[in-house]
């Protein structure tokens, strides 16, 4: 078995409410140097060894990501 990381993110052109409300509560607490957040999803899959490349790119712009407005990386 093989540890599979997808990380999965707004596309940049696609507003961000949730990062925007983090770097908005940085600001409150006295938190500079920060000038951007963006949010996401993690998933850890354990997949079997042989599971291909191919077949890792479909699960995730099928089912973990939504490709118009979100964009994802894969890492074994």
């Amino acid at each position: 078995m093989a540890r599979v990381v997808v990380d999965v993110v707004m596309k940049p052109e696609i507003l961000d409410p949730q990062g925007q409300a983090i770097l908005g509560a940085l600001g409150r607490l006295g938190i500079q140097g920060v000038s951007s957040v963006r949010q996401g999803k993690h998933f850890e899959l354990e997949v079997e060894d042989g599971l291909s490349d191919e077949t890792l790119n479909q699960l995730a712009d099928t089912l973990l990501a939504n490709p118009v407005i979100e964009d994802f990386t894969i890492r074994r």
